[in-house]
């Protein structure tokens, strides 16, 4: 589901089909659109290689997509009160939102919902398998309000000011180039543009998370501090997850 998996061109394509929600259901009955490759302004430069630890901490392996299926498990809104951190973002209608590690579109259907008709969500994503799966959920649903961008692993390959939400949900603590995606993100981020975190608490001990899977509350304010973004206002309801607002520091 994230931002660290394969070792892809950090530029890879953009897609523009329309995507899908809920299960794998059949596809529509009209052909997907036709799939539209960006190339690059310039020749990326070669990226260092992929960290394994940042900041003191160890750097998550990515979810593989043959195992998408846990993303949409039974137990998973009583877990992490999903609708609730949805609520929590504060999205209104007419907003682009970029769901960042979309994954198979888990949270990209519902913000699909949220930005209504005149807004749009960006769905990126590195694992085109991924994209494929969120395609057919989102045809089999009606929704045509999303974007794929298969993006890469050091760049999500979002257009300049296109953004006025960057949700990462459980994704930030899997991605190997975090100073990278942090600084292109600046730039995607419209004026007041906000970046969302959302990452299972390593400081409750009843989270019963693999290790490096978790994040505290600390650690993410210093790495994105670090980054050059300030914390504009948590929220600590969830079950289990912290979530994080941040915006681009004056």
């Amino acid at each position: 589901m994230r931002l660290r998996a394969r070792k892809t061109t950090p530029w890879v394509l953009l897609t523009t089909f329309v995507l899908c929600a809920g299960c794998r259901g059949e596809p529509g009955a009209a052909d997907p659109p036709a799939i539209n490759v960006v190339e690059p302004a310039s020749e990326p430069e070669p990226l260092p290689p992929p960290l394994t630890h940042f900041m003191g901490r160890e750097i998550a392996t990515t979810m593989h997509w043959s195992g998408s299926d846990w993303l949409w498990r039974d137990s998973r809104e009583a877990e992490e009160s999903t609708h609730q951190m949805l609520r929590a973002l504060q999205v209104r209608e007419g907003q682009t939102v970029c769901d960042l590690g979309a994954g198979s579109g888990y949270h990209s259907l519902q913000l699909a919902r949220m930005v209504g008709t005149s807004g749009r969500v960006l769905a990126v994503d590195i694992q085109p398998e991924m994209l494929a799966m969120l395609n057919e959920r989102a045809a089999a649903a009606g929704v045509t309000n999303i974007e794929t961008i298969l993006g890469g692993l050091a760049d999500p390959m979002l257009p300049p000011a296109s953004c006025d939400l960057v949700l990462m949900a459980d994704v930030y603590h899997e991605i190997s180039y975090p100073e990278h995606v942090l600084v292109s993100l600046k730039r995607a981020l419209r004026p007041g543009g906000r970046v969302v975190l959302v990452e299972f608490r390593a400081e409750d001990p009843e989270v019963r998370i693999k290790k490096n899977h978790k994040m505290a509350a600390a650690q993410v304010v210093k790495e994105l501090t670090a980054a050059g973004y300030e914390l504009e206002r948590s929220y600590d309801d969830l079950p289990q997850q912290h979530l994080m607002v941040f915006v681009v520091a004056d």
